[in-house]
């Protein structure tokens, strides 16, 4: 454990060093925030609710979602495939932990890097811009911060099951693509999962994306009573254990497959 932790303080370090990068992504999550907040307002228009939310409550939707854009990582995450076409996969699998626990680490510190450096920041402006709801009392921050933890989790072990992609193609990325793609919608990260038809959220129920975003979403807003608030976490929970566990039949399959053709 030791070695892990010490990796990703390193991870988090390297990334605070990006200064212009973080101020340029900072910027761009912000006003694409402000756009699509504003796309809501007009939206919604003289109407109170949509689909039992407010529009303070879809306001904090947007600021939410844009806030952990960074640290889930929704845009693309190559690292892994990299590692494989450059060879230095052929280094990390004789590193003293498992090749999932070394990537593991070291994203943590990249995703709690842009949670602190983007994340804070944006749902800081969008309480002074718009007025955003807000947890009530310790009980519910802590909630929210292991939805948060079992939302990286859940989001880190989809990239990292589809990046061994690369194993079996020269350029995975296409497959990559249309993974995160998927996530972009079955999470709730375009627009809540409540003011899509039942039909969709169904579907959407049957994939790990809805505990990326919606579920942090859903108890963030206080929108779950006690026993769906437990199950939410549990379903999260259930999606971690299935994509390590498919991601490590994947993994022994790639790596047997690369030292058969002498990689």
């Amino acid at each position: 454990m030791r070695l892990f932790w010490e990796l990703t303080k390193l991870s988090f370090r390297l990334q605070l060093t990006y200064r212009t990068a973080n101020l340029a992504g900072l910027a761009t999550n912000f006003f694409f925030g402000l756009l699509r907040a504003s796309v809501l307002i007009a939206l919604y228009g003289e109407q109170r609710q949509v689909s039992g939310w407010s529009l303070a409550a879809a306001i904090t939707y947007t600021g939410l979602s844009q806030a952990t854009i960074s640290c889930l990582s929704f845009f693309g995450w190559w690292e892994v495939m990299q590692s494989v076409y450059n060879g230095e996969i052929s280094a990390d699998l004789l590193k003293p932990m498992s090749y999932f626990s070394y990537w593991l680490a070291r994203d943590l510190g990249r995703a709690a890097a842009g949670l602190f450096v983007r994340g804070l920041v944006i749902m800081v402006g969008y309480a002074f811009v718009f007025g955003i709801t807000t947890p009530q009392g310790l009980g519910h921050w802590a909630l929210v911060a292991l939805a948060l933890l079992l939302s990286y989790l859940v989001s880190f072990c989809w990239q990292f099951f589809v990046n061994l992609a690369a194993f079996w193609t020269p350029e995975a990325r296409g497959i990559g693509r249309l993974g995160f793609s998927l996530s972009w919608f079955l999470s709730g990260f375009i627009m809540p999962l409540r003011m899509f038809p039942p039909w969709f959220v169904r579907l959407a129920r049957w994939t790990p994306f809805p505990s990326m975003v919606n579920a942090l979403v859903e108890v963030y807003m206080g929108a779950l009573t006690g026993p769906e608030i437990a199950r939410t976490l549990l379903v999260q929970v259930l999606w971690i254990g299935l994509l390590f566990a498919a991601s490590q039949v994947v993994l022994r399959a790639g790596v047997r497959r690369l030292v058969i053709q002498g990689g």
